[in-house]
């Protein structure tokens, strides 16, 4: 047995990424990367109508384009298999649900002729009346079930109207935000390949989680999963949406069976609004109740927010409020209109960054209205049980992130507002949360006969550096050298793995790795002869002990700081400085963890300041379907950031203590701009972006 040496634990350690050498020099390979031997190229193309039905499809024009295999239509395409998801069963009937629907594919011999092939084909259209339009008094306006993440829709406690009306102090207002879109780096793209006699398909795709794409493909073109393989090796970003199978994956599948060659699909980022999900808009009507020295009496938080005809999803924005503060009358419910859209779906932290920007938002205009410190009046109200469940905290630090981030900031003394010529100074804060989540997971942990170790699961690397912690975990469950450790991931011939979502995956992938690495080490600690040639295994299934769910309420918080200058002359507001402080158990690796910690930080800010879609009510369509249009943060745009945690021990959660850490930093840092920005300029817009034409009339309504 080799001698299994002391060493210092690898975890929290501030370990580089593995692929972060493969990665700059252009050796790590994408989903569009992979090229295989004749391989042919698809593009798709989108219903320019917002509402009907194809009633012909002419594809003369197209297959004339030099080079083109065939264009396939509703009328011809190969029949899918049965799914629960209607936004795959592509080509299927001739039904348009809204604008960008596909309703057609090109394949040719290469991406120019492809793509040149798509726009020859001719569509004609039955038109229908639509509506994509969201009020909160829209007539077709329903309360759910649940609303995504099998939240109940509506929950309460107490009699809220009546302890509104006793109130001496409320607050009741409303807060809107806009459709956000996903803009990963990486093109949504798949590569699929059949075999000669069509038996087993495979596939490289850009996703999030490849074990859920092979199922969902599995199905779809009915087939075993073991005929399908499905490899996501490097995935360039996908925020939630790569979470969920998308069009393409399915698109270049269907040609690749029906032409016998393989197919290589990427979608152009223009497409993306329409097809891989967006975060739902949001109308938010806050009301809360408190005491002269502000102590909160009640709480209301409802929602409205759209969802497609051909499959709910329903943003969870309310469900923070749930968490958050003491408050003995507690009403949250979300309401949801069904609209001729695209259907919505996951982006980074859904329910918990739309939500939190309003409720804290209405924070900060309480503490305004009392005259108390935004800071102590979440302190008031720091609750010992959850509010909604009466379930203790396994841990909770957020009065400590706000302390501690206000000793950083440096609160006390930016609290008055000042005027440095045009421009108005201010700062804010706003409180951040995200719940702990964990799903079942298997890994394989092998000991070499040369002295290393190869740890094995189907985990996704996204960019958050999921090889190096997890091979982080390893050592230090076997108590070896962090160098001596590799790791296979992205890949479903290996261990089944969770997808990467819901700032779970280190959790639920590091537990069952930890678990081999314990076994493994236990089984060499048992073996007493030279490794044989084919070394040592064990393996792990977390399957019962991740649901086992302790009798505890699991979250992580946080405190935002920012500080803003206002100019009176444009109307731009631009951040000057941000600072986080989270409270997230115990963190595994410090650099990946604070790049995880500031990218959130950085899409919070387009959130407040830049990031901003448009439904066209007469075209049925998003204005803005390019990064010409949708204007994500640049360089120029982003400040000095800093973020820092807590260090917090929860026996409660996993073997290693951890919690999520990829979404809680967009969680709040919205709010904090925002009362930054009410802070400097007496003013509050209740409505994201805080784009200059905002601004500008803001202003010219308070002087």
């Amino acid at each position: 047995m080799p001698t299994l040496p002391d060493s210092p634990s690898a975890l929290g350690s501030p370990a580089r990424r593995r692929e972060g050498r493969e990665k700059v020099t252009g050796a790590a390979r994408y989903a569009a990367e992979h090229t295989p031997p004749d391989c042919a190229y698809a593009w798709p193309v989108p219903a320019t109508i917002a509402r009907g039905r194809v009633i012909s499809v002419d594809t003369a024009p197209a297959t004339a384009v030099p080079g083109v295999i065939g264009v396939l239509t509703p009328y011809d395409a190969p029949r899918l298999g049965a799914t629960d998801d209607p936004t795959l069963h592509l080509l299927q009937d001739p039904r348009v649900p809204h604008r960008g629907w596909y309703v057609a594919l090109a394949v040719a011999d290469t991406l120019e002729g492809a793509r040149d092939a798509a726009s020859a084909v001719r569509v004609g259209y039955e038109s229908d009346p639509h509506d994509v339009t969201l009020s909160a008094d829209h007539q077709r306006v329903y309360t759910p079930e649940e609303a995504n993440g099998g939240h109940p829709a509506h929950r309460e406690q107490g009699d809220a109207d009546a302890e509104l009306a006793a109130a001496p102090v409320r607050v009741d207002c409303v807060y809107a935000v806009g459709p956000l879109h996903n803009h990963p780096m990486e093109p949504h793209a798949a590569v699929a390949d059949w075999d000669g006699g069509r038996r087993h398909l495979t596939v490289h795709d850009s996703s999030q989680g490849s074990g859920l794409v092979r199922s969902v493909l599995a199905a779809l073109f009915k087939l075993t999963e073991d005929q399908v393989t499905v490899v996501s090796e490097h995935v360039g970003g996908g925020f939630g949406s790569k979470g969920t199978p998308r069009p393409h994956v399915v698109l270049a599948a269907m040609a690749s069976r029906h032409y016998g060659r393989p197919v290589k699909l990427a979608l152009p980022r223009a497409h993306l609004p329409a097809t891989v999900g967006h975060r739902a808009p949001t109308l938010h009507h806050i009301r809360l109740g408190a005491r002269t020295d502000g102590t909160l009496t009640a709480l209301t938080h409802e929602i409205t927010t759209h969802t497609s005809r051909i499959r709910e999803f329903v943003e969870q924005a309310a469900v923070p409020a749930r968490v958050m503060y003491a408050v003995p009358a507690l009403r949250t419910t979300h309401r949801v209109v069904a609209l001729d859209v695209p259907t919505p779906s996951w982006m980074r932290a859904p329910g918990e960054a739309p939500g939190m920007y309003a409720l804290e938002s209405a924070m900060d205009e309480l503490a305004g209205i009392l005259g108390i410190d935004p800071i102590e009046l979440r302190v008031r109200n720091e609750p010992r049980t959850e509010p909604d469940s009466g379930l203790p905290f396994s841990s909770r630090h957020l009065v400590e992130c706000l302390r501690e981030g206000a000793e950083r900031f440096g609160w006390a003394r930016c609290r008055e507002p000042r005027r440095e010529g045009p421009y108005l100074i201010g700062s804010g804060v706003a409180a951040a949360t995200y719940p702990v989540l964990v799903a079942p997971s298997t890994a394989r942990a092998h000991a070499r006969p040369d002295g290393g170790y190869l740890v094995e699961i189907n985990a996704t690397d996204i960019g958050t550096g999921a090889r190096t912690v997890l091979a982080q975990v390893a050592a230090d469950a076997l108590r070896v050298p962090l160098d001596s450790v590799s790791v296979a991931i992205g890949h479903t011939g290996l261990p089944a793995a969770s997808l990467a979502g819901g700032s779970c995956g280190t959790a639920s992938w590091g537990w069952a790795v930890h678990d081999a690495c314990t076994a493994l080490t236990a089984r060499l600690e048992r073996h007493h002869e030279p490794l044989p040639a084919g070394g040592l295994s064990a393996s792990a299934d977390t399957t019962q002990s991740a649901k086992q769910k302790p009798p505890y309420s699991r979250h992580a918080f946080g405190a935002h700081f920012a500080e803003v200058r206002v100019d009176t002359v444009t109307g731009e507001v631009r951040v000057r400085r941000m600072l986080g402080v989270f409270a997230a158990g115990r963190i595994l690796n410090a650099l990946t963890a604070r790049s995880q910690f500031k990218g959130a930080m950085v899409m919070g800010l387009g959130m407040a300041l830049t990031e901003h879609s448009t439904m066209d009510a007469v075209f049925g369509d998003f204005t803005e379907s390019d990064l010409a249009a949708y204007h994500v943060p640049a360089h120029a745009d982003v400040p000095a950031i800093e973020a820092h945690w807590i260090d917090e021990h929860d026996k409660h959660l996993n073997p290693m203590g951890s919690k999520g850490i990829g979404e809680i930093g967009i969680v709040g840092t919205a709010a904090a701009i925002g009362n930054a920005f009410s802070h400097a300029t007496g003013h509050r817009l209740r409505e994201l972006p805080l784009t200059p034409d905002r601004v500008l009339s803001a202003l010219g309504r308070a002087h």
